[in-house]
């Protein structure tokens, strides 16, 4: 299952930097292989500056090794060893009208000093987080999502399109990061449920990212804009900031396991604003996505 996984997200990575590079026409992807000296390593690839991505990265990594005595405690765990893989992406378009997109498929396995495994499970989702909101771009990303999701059982998307509102929402705000997607986790085998089945579940997911999202970039990327609504983009970015550094879990991991600082930080984008107090005008299409960011929709 490790290796079968292993060779899934190289692949992926491969697929969805291919399509970007096309899609951007400019910018190409800058490969940066890195090694982690407790095990493991990965390849990240970083985009800028291109015709259609101010920012993005589409990474992999694979690292191993005893895991880290916070993440024992996390765990509810002894002193075991570990081995985590996965493909984490975020693109930030330059368009404000063009939604940053993040996603991220992951194993996790947990063994004995012997080697002896003792825990496995699968992990991973996508979410799309807009500044300005066009309702038949959301139903689109949630329709590919819940079409994903039925193939496998059709109480998968309401389960974890819920969860995924629930995990992507700054408390400290009382509002969400975005408009959602799916997020799922500690996804394990159980009765009528294998890890091969989940496996499969898991890559039909990472498959549909791209009939998600591309179909939405194309399609906002070349709308006139002004300096208005990229400062209001550089605002919403401010909050998608806040909750990577102070609530997401996955920035919690690498920093807690010695990971590459470079690729666990490559989510924050390159340009962004914090005003004090701002609130934006009443009726405004600014605070037509706040409305739906603090009381989150279903949108199939």
């Amino acid at each position: 299952m490790k290796q079968e996984f292993v060779n899934y997200i190289h692949n992926l990575q491969d697929q969805i930097t291919t399509a970007l590079e096309q899609v951007d026409g400019k910018a190409k992807f800058h490969e940066d292989p890195w090694e982690r000296e407790e095990g493991g390593g990965g390849r990240t690839r970083v985009i800028e500056d291109g015709a259609v991505i101010e920012k993005g990265g589409v990474n992999i990594s694979e690292v191993h090794g005893a895991l880290a005595p916070a993440m024992q405690q996390y765990f509810g765990v002894g002193d075991v060893d570990f081995f985590a893989c996965g493909l984490s992406l975020v693109i930030h378009p330059k368009n404000p009208y063009a939604p940053t997109v993040h996603a991220n498929w992951r194993y996790f396995e947990m063994y004995e000093k012997d080697g002896t495994l003792v825990d496995s499970w699968f992990g991973g989702g996508q979410d799309l987080t807009p500044y300005y909101l066009f309702e038949e771009d959301v139903q689109h990303f949630h329709q590919v999502c819940k079409t994903a999701c039925d193939a496998h059982d059709p109480n998968f998307y309401l389960k974890f399109k819920a969860k995924c509102d629930a995990y992507f929402y700054n408390e400290h705000r009382g509002e969400g990061r975005g408009v959602g997607g799916l997020f799922f986790d500690h996804c394990k085998a159980q009765e009528g449920r294998t890890m091969q089945d989940w496996y499969n579940f898991v890559t039909e997911v990472g498959n549909s990212f791209l009939d998600a999202y591309l179909p939405i970039l194309k399609k906002r990327k070349d709308i006139a804009y002004g300096e208005k609504e990229s400062t209001w983009q550089q605002i919403r970015r401010g909050r998608y900031v806040e909750f990577n550094l102070v609530h997401d879990k996955g920035t919690l991991f690498g920093l807690k396991t010695n990971g590459r600082i470079e690729s666990i930080l490559m989510s924050l984008p390159p340009i962004v604003q914090w005003k004090y107090d701002h609130n934006p005008d009443l009726g405004s299409e600014e605070e037509k996505l706040l409305e739906v960011l603090k009381n989150p929709k279903n949108w199939v």
